[in-house]
């Protein structure tokens, strides 16, 4: 098997697995029934993947990497404050708009990670809160926004992250509309100067 196929087929396994996990919970989900849904029998299905753990380790830090990546790359453009927390909520909200399952799965199991799994993926949703305390430090050093609570950022991606239970893509609003109408709302609170 060549390696184009062996990724192909990894990467099947993979978006199974966060369907799955997404509908049925982690541990709702057995790897029989995984090996059933890709046609995989249980040897043939650990070619393509460790652990049923690290399967879970995969689709949740994916994710947050990704997400962590996209805000070094808006924090790093130069935007102004406001247009940079717009965009980042943009960011944000275009991901779990086109990946619901990866992110149900993070938001609801990853708990169930152990050891050093689950501090990576800890360590890496605390890095990704931190560039939204940048983003807003910004804003206060700029002198357009006030001062807020360092809490204010859980706030924040509280709003944003629990879209991926309601948000439908080819709904009402795009997710960039979405995350518009979020952060007027947010930024009408917090500006040093209300409009």
């Amino acid at each position: 098997m060549n390696s184009s196929t062996y990724s192909r087929n990894r990467e099947r396994v993979i978006a199974v697995a966060a369907d799955l996990f997404a509908r049925n919970g982690y541990h709702g989900t057995g790897i029989a029934e995984l090996g059933k849904a890709v046609g995989l029998g249980r040897g043939a299905l650990y070619h393509y993947i460790e652990s049923k753990e690290a399967l879970l380790y995969y689709i949740s830090k994916t994710q947050v990497d990704s997400m962590n990546a996209q805000a070094e790359q808006a924090l790093r453009s130069g935007l102004p404050p406001e247009a940079l927390l717009r965009e980042m909520a943009r960011r944000l909200l275009h991901n779990i708009a086109t990946h619901q399952a990866e992110w149900a799965v993070f938001f609801r199991d990853y708990s169930a990670l152990t050891g050093e799994r689950r501090d990576k993926v800890i360590a890496a949703r605390e890095r990704y809160e931190g560039y939204w305390r940048q983003a807003l430090d910004r804003g206060v050093e700029a002198e357009v926004l006030r001062p807020t609570p360092r809490l204010l950022v859980k706030g924040i991606l509280g709003m944003l992250n629990y879209t991926y239970l309601w948000f439908e893509p080819d709904g009402e609003l795009s997710s960039d509309e979405l995350a518009d109408e979020f952060m007027d709302a947010l930024l009408d609170g917090i500006r040093s100067d209300p409009r």
